[in-house]
């Protein structure tokens, strides 16, 4: 039997941040089936304030904490949301994308370097300023899938380029060291 070759790690400092977002991705999917179906059907509000607390007081601490953070961090109008469990998301679909990219982009250069350049950071969000600017500024509406995807890819733009940060700054560290 020949062993499994594990691919190098490139970085603990990416490794964590992978394991955190992926963490915090898993509770945002999984926090709709921590409560009775059908329990929270509309938490639409507006990014800052605690409209829904009240909705979210017998909810489990975890389901509570991973809602609560939703109701201060984003709009979560109920059409912009997708729904488990006949529960609307904690956070709206944009940025569950958001979610899923940043864990994807830190999974991958957790275990592959990539040398990535800023302006693909831009690229990759061109979609979404050009998605959310025309919904906010013209009556375009977007879609779900759409919201999901643009917030996907200026994700994985994202954690790339943080990613590349990180591998900068601890080979200039590294340099530093070796020169005393």
């Amino acid at each position: 039997m020949v062993p499994m070759k594990l691919p190098h790690i490139t970085s603990r400092a990416v490794l964590l941040a992978f394991i955190v977002s992926t963490v915090w991705l898993v509770l945002v999917l999984t926090a709709p089936y921590l409560v009775s179906s059908g329990t929270l059907l509309d938490i639409s509000g507006r990014v800052g304030g605690h409209e829904n607390e009240d909705q979210f007081q017998d909810l489990s601490p975890v389901a509570h904490a991973v809602y609560w953070l939703g109701d201060a961090e984003c709009h979560q109008l109920s059409e912009r949301s997708y729904y488990l469990n006949d529960n609307q998301m904690p956070f709206c679909a944009r940025d569950l994308g958001l979610f899923a990219g940043i864990a994807a982009g830190f999974g991958f250069a957790a275990f592959y370097r990539s040398k990535v350049k800023p302006w693909i950071f831009l690229i990759a969000v061109l979609p979404l300023g050009i998605d959310g600017g025309a919904q906010a500024l013209t009556s375009y509406e977007s879609n779900n899938p759409l919201r999901l995807g643009t917030g996907i890819l200026a994700g994985l733009g994202l954690a790339l380029l943080l990613a590349e940060f990180v591998f900068i700054l601890s080979q200039d560290i590294s340099e530093a060291k070796a020169k005393g």
